[in-house]
């Protein structure tokens, strides 16, 4: 679902996150929320099951425009305990009820500091998971040691060979 929240989202102008905390030492977290070129703040609780949409944890809704994102026969469940003002998308992929807009609550300048520090964490954990020269450099590696390990074998198969012909082994022989 967060994939295709991702891409539903994804678009010029507009900027998003998964997994914000609201303030420096903030005890709400918004799980993705965007901010676009016009200044408009969205923020989507994602819940996957009546439990998790009933749960004690808090939905932080900060932003002038904020969705639940679900399944479909989850809506159906829990639809009559969906605020007026609150939108619905369905699997991340389309909006089935339009979220109404509402006056935001707290300082933009938190939320955008909370949106920086949450990009920047995203950024790091990408660039050290995707870094192109360890990723060539563990490759590189792993070609030498499946090499290594190829001629290890062949000269393995040979003294059996050897050993099998000279001495009458017959435990082993290669096809």
């Amino acid at each position: 679902m967060e994939k295709a929240l991702y891409g539903y989202t994804n678009k010029q102008g507009t900027f998003g996150c998964f997994e914000v905390t609201i303030g420096w030492y903030g005890k709400e977290r918004v799980d993705y929320i965007t901010y676009d070129t016009k200044g408009i703040w969205r923020c989507y609780e994602i819940k996957v099951s009546k439990s998790d949409f009933f749960s004690s944890a808090k939905k932080t809704f900060v932003g002038h425009f904020n969705y639940f994102v679900m399944p479909k026969d989850l809506y159906e469940q829990v639809k009559d305990n969906v605020p007026s003002h609150i939108g619905v998308i369905i699997d991340g992929a389309y909006s089935f009820k339009k979220a109404k807009r509402v006056e935001i609550t707290i300082d933009e300048k938190i939320l955008k500091d909370s949106l920086i520090r949450s990009l920047s964490r995203q950024a790091d954990k990408l660039y050290k998971s995707n870094d192109p020269d360890r990723m060539d450099r563990m490759n590189n590696r792993a070609h030498k040691l499946e090499k290594e390990r190829d001629d290890w074998r062949n000269k393995y198969h040979k003294l059996m060979n050897v050993g099998y012909a000279k001495y009458g082994i017959g435990w082993y022989k290669e096809s």
